[in-house]
C-alpha cells in the first residue's frame, strides 16, 4: 500500500472529488470550461497534494503539501458558493457538499496539526 492510501483524509478527499464530479455534471454546458472545470481541478488537487506530500521524504515537505491541499479545499468552498448563488446548485445539495467539505477540512486541519508537532 502506498503511503497516502493509509490516510483517512485522503480517502475522504477522493469521495469528495467523486461527489463534486457527479454534482457538476448538471451544470450548464457553457460552464464546461469555466466554473465546472475550475471546481473539479481544485477538488482533485486536494487528494493529489496529499498523495504527493505523503511520498516526500521529509515531514516538512509533507506539511507544505498538506497546506496546499487546505488551500485547494478553500478554493472549492468558494467556487461551490458561487455555483449556488448562480443557481447551479440547489440549496440541499449545496449544504450537503458544504457539510462534506467541512468534515474534510477538519480532517486536513487535524493532520496539519499532527504533522507540525512532528516538525517542532
Amino acid at each position: 500500500m502506498r503511503p497516502h492510501e493509509k490516510l483517512d483524509v485522503w480517502r475522504k478527499a477522493i469521495d469528495f472529488v467523486l461527489e463534486v464530479y457527479k454534482t457538476t455534471e448538471s451544470f450548464p454546458k457553457e460552464e464546461k470550461f469555466g466554473l465546472t472545470s475550475q471546481i473539479r481541478r481544485a477538488a482533485v488537487s486536494v487528494p493529489a497534494n496529499l498523495a504527493e506530500g505523503a511520498a516526500r521524504t521529509s515531514v516538512k515537505e509533507f506539511a507544505h503539501f498538506i497546506s496546499n491541499a487546505q488551500g485547494s479545499a478553500s478554493e472549492v468552498e468558494t467556487e461551490l458558493l458561487i455555483a449556488h448563488r448562480l443557481g447551479y446548485l440547489q440549496q440541499a445539495k449545496y449544504y450537503s457538499l458544504r457539510e462534506a467539505h467541512d468534515d474534510l477540512g477538519k480532517m486536513l486541519n487535524g493532520l496539519s496539526r499532527h504533522i507540525k508537532q512532528r516538525i517542532n
